[in-house]
């Protein structure tokens, strides 16, 4: 039997304790240089227009207050990443993403890209440099993945064995080339690339978990999946624990705190869900997605013995 999912933020560390685990590995948090997070989170506050829906920020605070958030969840790592909405921020934001995770307690390196010229460039150097995640985000850069330009990128990524977080889906809108049949091209010509669908595909969940089934090195996250906000518009297939089960080592957390509009332990509180309804998930199934799986695909180290979480 499932340990009773967090009602609460609050709750989230006693989660934490009943499961056994040191605590949350998450592959899908956003931080971006305060200028632009603004930018983000004004988008969303005119989320009626744009989706049609509201989408209120529940985390909207300080970085500072963030990252405490983060470590009051039981968060031991995560992977700060940002994205560009336009050609020339690839670089200097993968630059920004770096500084920030060499400051910041608890914050892996990571990069990001856009088909500029000079991409395999600065991804190159953020990868020499320790880079563990690089964000690319198709529907808000509104660029092709399988742009002549990214070729050497994904290369570098595949033969480096660093993960691409990839929001490739239609949800919460299409974007101008969103589609898991869009990126699959890219995967068929790099089929080592280590990719994490972000959202799951959403809404396309299906296909997202067709593509983990024929690329070894792919996982999907859980970012805002099986969430009453997003069952609204995105609802799961009531098929979806029978048939993590076959993939369940490639499921890993991602919830995109802070730009949310709920909080993290309901998040927790799906997975949770989805574990205890089928049994060949249960406890070994939510270890694994919320620290094992995505400490893994980080590369974040155990913790020595006695040494404080």
């Amino acid at each position: 039997m499932t340990p009773a999912p967090p009602a609460t933020d609050a709750d989230v560390p006693r989660f934490l304790a009943d499961l056994g685990v040191p605590g949350l590995v998450d592959v899908h948090v956003h931080f971006l240089p305060d200028n632009v997070m603004d930018k983000v989170w004004a988008y969303f506050d005119r989320a009626g227009e744009h989706y049609g829906m509201e989408w209120p920020i529940h985390y909207r605070t300080s970085a500072d207050e963030r990252v405490a958030t983060l470590e009051g969840l039981g968060v031991r790592a995560f992977a700060p990443l940002v994205y560009p909405h336009r050609p020339g921020m690839g670089r200097w934001l993968t630059e920004w993403v770096t500084d920030f995770a060499a400051r910041t307690p608890g914050a892996v390196p990571t990069a990001t890209l856009y088909p500029d010229p000079d991409v395999a460039d600065y991804l190159g150097t953020a990868v020499a440099a320790g880079a563990r995640a690089v964000k690319v985000h198709v529907q808000v850069g509104a660029f092709d993945p399988r742009d002549p330009l990214l070729r050497p990128a994904w290369g570098l990524l595949a033969e480096a064995g660093v993960p691409a977080v990839v929001h490739c889906g239609h949800g919460p809108i299409p974007g101008a080339h969103t589609g898991l049949d869009v990126f699959g091209e890219v995967l068929a010509e790099h089929p080592r690339l280590p990719v994490v669908l972000a959202h799951a595909g959403m809404p396309d969940f299906g296909g997202a978990l067709d593509l983990v089934e024929r690329f070894d090195r792919v996982h999907i996250d859980t970012t805002m999946v099986g969430t009453a906000f997003s069952e609204a518009f995105a609802p799961l297939p009531a098929d979806w624990p029978a048939r993590l089960a076959g993939v369940a080592d490639r499921v890993v957390l991602g919830t995109d705190f802070p730009n949310i509009p709920y909080p993290v332990a309901e998040q927790i509180a799906a997975v949770a869900g989805w574990a205890a309804a089928d049994e060949r998930l249960g406890e070994p199934f939510l270890r694994s997605v919320l620290h094992d799986a995505p400490a893994r695909l980080l590369g974040v180290a155990e913790r020595p013995e006695g040494e404080p979480g």
